[in-house]
């Protein structure tokens, strides 16, 4: 039986993944076409910090991850069997962006983009693929860390909690070179998807652990900015000289602490609401479309940037520095051309994501596979 709080967690990821990326990504052409510079309102007005703690949702991406990967797990299934089965979806969509945007690149640079400008273009492009990088390894990791949860529990989540902090402190405090802190793109994602797996072996059900994470990892974030020198922005800031994402930080694990917490504390209260019909109709609307969103947001965003510019020239809130309030009066206007960018953009690609089902006497219905998407 599906838990459809699960999936209300995995759309409410999407949506905050997605917006924060439409909110936060600034194309300034103050030069035309061949000077594209990407910044965000961020860096110019560090007030707006609080933005990013609502919409920076990876966390709960890679906590229902691994609750689905190990509701997932079959004792009788061989291994590649079962990777198959678990990231096929994921898998299937990916060529078609990458062969969408090989005549794009070439198109925008006949119509003046430059290099820089086109690298930059594709950086966006190609960004949501670490995630998946980082859940095909997790996901292939399941049945040891099941076997690990089942050993240490939440001592195993304390464990990781602490390498991710030496590896910090190597890198902040004990001039260990820089490259170490990439260790924690493994330690730091693993957290969430490790409580995901302990969620689905029957732990954190009760409301005081779903408490104590929420409680304990906003305080510990809260002490990390104020103390720690650690930046307030969970997502990357053009020009800061720390992100919490790239690589991903202590400060960066314990807000996902506290994101859990939130998620497993809203698990009663979501079964409850996603029992009305049209919401879950909603709810699994986007669970289908879960990858198509995840991988096309981006193109969505740079298909109206820049087709708009090629066509209307520069506009406020679109290709304007992102230095002013007004400027976010601006880009919330925008918003609806990009999810018209986006429905259209999935109404031409949304059969990749998911298997034809066969026909024919001996067919079996197709699956619905959406669990399969982070």
């Amino acid at each position: 039986m599906r838990d459809r709080a699960v999936d209300a967690l995995r759309a409410f990821a999407i949506l905050g993944v997605v917006l924060g990326h439409w909110l936060v990504t600034a194309f300034v052409l103050p030069g035309g076409a061949d000077d594209l510079r990407v910044t965000s309102p961020l860096a110019a007005m560090p007030a707006l910090a609080p933005i990013s703690w609502v919409l920076q949702t990876l966390s709960v991406f890679f906590l229902v991850g691994g609750y689905s990967a190990a509701k997932g797990l079959r004792p009788d299934e061989p291994h590649g069997a079962r990777l198959r089965r678990r990231l096929g979806r994921l898998a299937r969509p990916l060529p078609v962006l990458l062969l969408a945007w090989v005549p794009a690149l070439v198109l925008l640079r006949l119509a003046g983009f430059s290099p820089h400008g086109l690298y930059s273009i594709a950086g966006l492009v190609l960004s949501p693929l670490w995630f998946l990088c980082v859940y095909v390894a997790l996901t292939a990791l399941a049945p040891v860390l099941v076997s690990v949860w089942n050993r240490l529990g939440l001592r195993g989540a304390v464990l990781l909690v602490g390498a991710t902090a030496a590896i910090d402190a190597g890198r902040f405090a004990l001039g260990a070179p820089g490259w170490i802190g990439w260790a924690t793109v493994l330690t730091g994602w693993l957290v969430p998807f490790y409580l995901g797996i302990g969620w689905a072996r029957g732990g954190l059900r009760d409301r005081r652990t779903a408490l104590v994470l929420f409680l304990g990892g906003a305080a510990a974030t809260a002490l990390l900015v104020a103390f720690a020198g650690y930046p307030a922005s969970m997502v990357g800031v053009p020009g800061a000289e720390v992100s919490n994402l790239s690589p991903p930080t202590l400060a960066a694990v314990a807000f996902g602490l506290a994101q859990s917490g939130l998620a497993l504390r809203l698990h009663g209260p979501l079964t409850t609401w996603t029992r009305h019909a049209r919401v879950w109709r909603t709810v699994s609307a986007a669970n289908r479309s879960a990858m198509t969103v995840f991988l096309w947001h981006q193109t969505a965003l740079l298909a109206v940037t820049t087709g708009v510019f090629l066509a209307a020239g520069s506009l406020p809130g679109l290709h304007t520095p992102p230095d002013q309030p007004e400027w976010i009066l601006w880009r919330l206007s925008w918003l609806i051309a990009f999810g018209a960018a986006l429905t259209g953009i999935g109404a031409l690609t949304r059969g990749f994501e998911r298997p034809r089902a066969r026909t024919g006497a001996n067919s079996v219905p197709a699956r619905d596979i959406s669990q399969a998407t982070p």
